[in-house]
């Protein structure tokens, strides 16, 4: 069931940029705000960690060396 949202003391200038984009985008105001929550709520694809690894070291980015080394150095240069 369709609920009713309600956006208080929205700055003008905020207003009047959405009002642009609703314009632009040929929507009415209302349309182009619930564009936006559409996109927003919109569920981001999920990525497993091996994805990401892999993806990362695909990248060609490495370290200078141990992790525990760069931590050490790090904390003991405080």
């Amino acid at each position: 069931m369709p609920v009713n949202l309600s956006i208080k003391n929205a700055p003008d200038d905020v207003v009047e940029r959405l009002r642009q984009r609703a314009e632009q985008n040929h929507r009415s105001l209302q349309g182009e705000l619930l564009a936006i929550i559409e996109a927003a709520a919109k569920d981001a694809p999920r990525r497993a960690a091996g994805d990401i690894l892999a993806k990362v070291r695909g990248l060609g980015i490495h370290t200078a060396g141990d992790s525990t080394q760069i931590v050490r150095s790090a904390r003991d240069a405080r």
